[in-house]
């Protein structure tokens, strides 16, 4: 097994145990604790944080040291400063909606799990050719949906993926159908609104009736 295969095991089987990964971008720090708090109850423990925001660092952070329940990682990781910042945060895993070569040989070098994004044949084999084993199909419905996703695993058929980007509640059962498929990422699970309104028994209620749609 190769450095990087190694490094990326992990994200890997968090993604597989965890099968829905909340894509959480959170505006204000006191929400974030009482969030991930509302998804764990709802069985959710995978959280994504995503670098949208000027409060997203410390939002992971006072979610790594309150609610240890929960596996953070950090999303929207574009440079390989992002990926430095996941590491010093104590982040699980990092997610990206691409996968630049200075992305990837950061990631290596680091040795975070790390998930790169691809919505093109050409950037999957970039991920390949450097050990990739998941990856994050993104924008998944825009870049071409399910048709698409299945095209990519006919060439490269051990490669597993995390479809997001407009994917919903009553779409992620479908495509984890797919035997390629082992999570799937998505807003609808933490609406910005509830979020704004501190509505969390209603996000713990999306997470619970979410699961419950899934494939047994």
């Amino acid at each position: 097994m190769t450095a990087l295969s190694s490094s990326q095991a992990p994200a890997l089987a968090l993604l597989a145990e965890s099968r829905l990964v909340p894509v959480l971008t959170i505006e204000k720090v006191a929400d974030a604790v009482p969030l991930a708090r509302a998804l764990v109850a709802g069985g959710i423990t995978m959280l994504e944080i995503t670098l949208r925001t000027p409060a997203a660092a410390d939002a992971a952070r006072a979610i790594i040291a309150e609610v240890p329940e929960a596996l953070v990682g950090l999303g929207t990781v574009t440079t390989a400063k992002d990926l430095e910042l996941a590491r010093s945060l104590g982040a699980r895993f990092a997610l990206s909606p691409g996968a630049t070569p200075a992305l990837l040989d950061a990631a290596a070098a680091l040795g975070l799990p790390f998930v790169p994004g691809i919505a093109t044949p050409s950037e999957l084999m970039a991920a390949v050719e450097r050990g990739f084993e998941v990856v994050k199909f993104f924008p998944a419905v825009p870049a071409g949906g399910i048709a698409a996703l299945k095209a990519f695993a006919g060439p490269f058929p051990e490669m597993r993926f995390c479809p997001t980007g407009g994917i919903g509640e009553d779409q992620a059962a479908e495509w984890l159908a797919l035997p390629q498929v082992v999570a799937v990422g998505g807003s609808w699970l933490a609406p910005t609104k509830l979020m704004r309104d501190g509505q969390w028994s209603e996000i713990t209620e999306i997470a619970r009736r979410s699961l419950a749609k899934l494939p047994r």
